[in-house]
């Protein structure tokens, strides 16, 4: 009998109260990108730029979740699956980023949500996944200061008519890796690089988060507001100082950077000295204003890095030791099959003054065909219940741990990797976008069940 099938979790083990759900996002699940008068995103214009997006695969249909979702909200219901998370376009809501709002995107997105309570599911609003309007970003983006009001009239049309039926909200996705990546070292959209775009966009997105944060709660008093971060287990190649010392500054860039000051800490500038040149962004007021006291914090983490000391890297001295060179068990992505990071990321959150911790992404993308009408992704199912493993010893340890969304639903536009990396629990024919529930997804439904 292999582990699949006699696995000894049991759902009743996390508890009545945790929290079982599937995350998606907007751009990559879509398609429709200039249906009913949305806007063009910095993603629209990102993929239709040579060499950007392997294969050059763009997201202009992905997988039809505009015109399909009816038929994927019935697939969450087959799967038992209780909680929906996904992304709001801003685009959609507001062509150009600033009023006037497009009353079909409203439309759009009140069917998901009526259609999902419908069906008893309970759906969990991201604000904010990466989709800038391209319209604001011809205006500086997240690097010009404007950016957070331009948020907060968004925030605001969003409470206003959703408000009434979405009682969870998360108000911005990852922030360190679309400011990393999009604004540093110009791998995503917008693709702009440089620390100085990187700082101010950083600063930005963090006082944004801030004030959505305290528009939702004003608007809609009961609601359940958090936004999410990326968290990564670092661990030093060695034992030597330098790798040690290394380890804690890129620990400090992608684990504390973002989470601190919305907690009232303020930015760890001590821990990593080039953030010191935040303070030519900072205004008098700024960080009092970012401190925000959020029902819960989303991690999603995916896998450890090991970090060794390099002069060679600008700023943080450090550089990543890839899961290839160490010969360790890999994703399609590249990432290591590292299952404690999870628990490892847990405990170190659980330092923090949190209310609740929910993991709102964890999943894992390899190489899945169709065969006889089936997809046997034994390797997912195996990602998923040995990071179900983790979650279960944090909690027998006494950690805060409230939930698990498993990412992602369907195969989508996984970004720069285009429609190469699979990470659903659905495969998705990107000709025909015919659906088949992959063995890992009937596993989540029985286990759900």
């Amino acid at each position: 009998m292999n582990k699949v099938e006699n696995s000894f979790l049991n759902k009743n083990q996390f508890g009545e109260d945790f929290l079982w759900g599937v995350s998606t996002a907007a751009f990559q699940i879509e398609g429709a990108h200039d249906a009913d008068g949305k806007g063009s995103s910095i993603w629209d214009v990102f993929t239709s730029q040579k060499g950007k997006i392997k294969n050059g695969h763009h997201a202009i249909t992905a997988c039809d979740f505009y015109n399909s979702y009816q038929d994927d909200i019935n697939l969450i219901k087959e799967l038992n699956i209780p909680n929906f998370r996904f992304s709001i376009s801003w685009p959609r809501i507001m062509p150009t980023g600033t009023h006037p709002v497009n009353q079909a995107g409203i439309d759009y997105y009140n069917k998901i949500i009526d259609s999902l309570l419908a069906q008893g599911i309970e759906p969990w609003v991201t604000l904010y996944h990466w989709d800038l309007p391209h319209a604001l970003e011809q205006k500086g983006g997240w690097t010009n200061r404007e950016s957070v009001s331009w948020f907060s009239d968004y925030v605001e049309i969003c409470a206003k008519h959703f408000g009434d039926r979405v009682k969870n909200w998360m108000v911005i996705n990852e922030p360190s890796v679309f400011t990393g990546a999009g604004y540093f070292l110009g791998i995503h959209a917008p693709g702009k690089k440089g620390i100085t775009n990187y700082l101010k966009a950083m600063h930005h997105v963090t006082m944004a988060t801030a004030a959505g944060g305290k528009i939702l709660r004003n608007r809609i008093p009961d609601a359940n507001i958090g936004t999410t971060f990326s968290s990564t287990h670092i661990e030093p190649f060695s034992q030597n100082q330098k790798d040690v010392d290394a380890a804690k500054r890129v620990d400090t860039l992608l684990n504390r950077t973002f989470i601190e000051p919305l907690l009232g800490l303020g930015y760890p500038q001590d821990d990593l000295p080039v953030l010191k040149k935040l303070s030519n962004y900072i205004a008098p007021d700024d960080l009092e204003n970012i401190a925000f006291d959020f029902d819960f914090i989303g991690l999603q983490c995916y896998t450890r890095e090991v970090v060794k000391s390099s002069l060679l890297i600008p700023y943080i001295g450090a550089e990543l030791i890839s899961a290839e060179k160490r010969n360790v068990i890999a994703t399609d992505m590249g990432w290591e099959v590292y299952p404690p990071a999870l628990y490892h990321v847990l405990k170190r959150f659980n330092e923090y003054d949190i209310k609740k911790i929910i993991i709102t992404e964890n999943g894992a993308a390899f190489p899945d065909t169709v065969t006889n009408g089936k997809v046997h992704d034994i390797k997912r199912t195996h990602y998923i219940q040995d990071h179900l493993e983790q979650i279960l010893k944090a909690k027998e340890d006494g950690l805060n741990v409230d939930g698990y969304f498993v990412w992602t639903l369907t195969d989508n536009f996984e970004w720069a990797e285009g429609y190469n990396a699979r990470f659903g629990l659905v495969h998705v024919d990107f000709e025909t976008q015919k659906r088949t529930i992959k063995n890992s997804g009937f596993w989540l439904k029985d286990f759900l069940s």
